[in-house]
């Protein structure tokens, strides 16, 4: 039936309902900031989630390939106007910033500033650092690392993380340039070279990069190693959590997820 076009406007009449505004959806809000390119951490921070209590509110921001230390640099600048578009005005209890290499490419304080200029006061958290604090929490002071990375990126993560009191025992990556790429790695072989990347004096294995499935299939690992396993993802939902305010224990997905 064809829609005719009033000649008279229709009334609108307000509600007669009674209500008063409440705090809107989110007991915890969580901004955070994916990459253009990022197929996994949207992801695997819905299958993390502890329930309806915790909101997440994605932005995206620009990156380039390959994931070169060049190409890394420039992604840090965005983070503001990133930042910008993530529930302006409005609360949040903090915010996490998914990228690994980028925040030891260009220095987490530096990162952190980037984001406070748009929204100050609020907790910030990235992959590395969120690790680091996950690895004093286990007890973890020697650990073996699986990357995607090709070896200019993964040296900087390794002296990131010495520089921070944890000591790198073994090295394995994929060797990978392309991030839309990292993220096609099937989870199956994440789980087979990080059984590979273990070494006998490592207290835990940490699986870096955001860009790769890894979060999935890290109780697997633990239940194969006996040891904690912590990836990218999975310890920056962690810490964003902790700094949002919910202590709320989460089954499997690693040691971690649970303190």
């Amino acid at each position: 039936m064809p829609v005719t076009s009033r000649q008279v406007p229709l009334e609108t009449v307000s509600t007669r309902v009674e209500y008063q505004l409440d705090q809107g959806p989110g007991h915890y809000r969580i901004g955070l900031i994916a990459l253009a390119t990022d197929h996994a951490t949207e992801r695997d921070f819905r299958n993390m989630s502890p329930g309806d209590e915790v909101a997440v509110f994605v932005s995206r921001v620009l990156n380039l390939n390959p994931c070169t230390v060049e190409n890394l640099r420039t992604i840090a600048p965005r983070l503001t106007e990133a930042a910008s578009l993530i529930l302006p005005g409005t609360r949040l209890d903090a915010i996490a910033y998914s990228c690994t290499s980028g925040t030891v490419v260009v220095g987490y304080e530096e990162i952190a500033a980037y984001i406070r200029a748009a929204r100050p006061g609020i907790p910030c958290t990235t992959p590395i650092t969120a690790a680091i604090a996950g690895f004093e929490k286990l007890g973890v002071r020697r650990i073996a690392v699986l990357t995607p990375y090709i070896d200019e990126v993964n040296q900087p993560i390794c002296a990131f993380l010495e520089n921070h009191g944890v000591s790198v025992m073994s090295l394995r990556s994929f060797n990978m340039e392309d991030d839309t790429e990292m993220a096609r790695l099937p989870p199956t072989a994440i789980r087979a070279a990080a059984l590979e990347a273990d070494h006998p004096d490592a207290e835990a294995v940490f699986i870096s990069c955001t860009a790769i499935r890894a979060a999935e299939v890290v109780q697997s690992i633990e239940d194969a190693l006996g040891k904690p396993v912590v990836s990218s993802v999975q310890a920056l939902y962690w810490e964003a959590l902790r700094f949002a305010g919910c202590e709320t224990p989460i089954a499997g997905f690693g040691q971690l997820m649970r303190i």
